[in-house]
């Protein structure tokens, strides 16, 4: 399955269900962080199944959080792809830490 038919799928079943209303959102956010508790978790203890199972929930999520929100997943995914592309910056610790993060220091 194309990824963006993925998310149609994902937000017809969304609006199914009634979870693109704009007044669940904060609940979506709780949401979201019980669901990045549990990848975490996963990550922890070496459970690649769950690893995954994880990443595509965090997605559906986000994916009903911006409906909710009144925005686009795939127009929210450009912006922060247009912000990095030509990031420049250096691995640190396992981190890639930005330039504009390492002049400040």
């Amino acid at each position: 399955m194309i990824y963006m038919d993925t998310v149609s799928e994902v937000e017809h079943w969304a609006r199914a269900r009634g979870l693109d209303r704009p007044s669940n959102s904060s609940k979506q956010l709780i949401k979201l962080m019980e669901e990045v508790g549990e990848l975490s978790a996963a990550y922890n203890k070496g459970q690649r199944n769950k690893v995954i199972d994880s990443i595509g929930d965090i997605q559906i999520v986000l994916i009903i959080l911006c409906m909710q929100l009144g925005l686009g997943y795939q127009m929210s995914l450009d912006e922060a792809y247009k912000q990095i592309k030509y990031r420049k910056g250096k691995m640190i610790n396992g981190s890639f830490v930005k330039d504009e993060d390492l002049e400040a220091d």
